[in-house]
């Protein structure tokens, strides 16, 4: 079995520390915002996005092209949709 709370601090994490600020506040924003109410399944979901490398996460936010294939679920499309805004 997962332990769930562990899993989230790994997410929060590598969210929050990809290499470039850009990111970090992308996908950090994004984390902070979902983390809470995302269940198990979908927990593992942003995990396996987090692997993905940043150029890709980036336009794949942004709705352009990406070099590499990304699994559709619930948490891609909340991504592909979120909307980061300066805090």
């Amino acid at each position: 079995m997962i332990n769930i709370t562990n899993l989230k601090k790994k997410i929060i994490y590598r969210s929050n520390y990809r290499g470039t600020k850009e990111m970090d506040k992308l996908l950090g924003s994004f984390t902070k915002k979902y983390i809470n109410i995302l269940k198990e399944e979908e927990l593992q979901n942003l995990s396996n996005l987090l692997d993905c490398d940043d150029e890709n996460l980036y336009k794949y936010n942004q709705g352009r092209e990406t070099t590499i294939k990304i699994d559709t679920n619930h948490v891609t499309d909340l991504f592909k949709n979120y909307v980061y805004v300066c805090e």
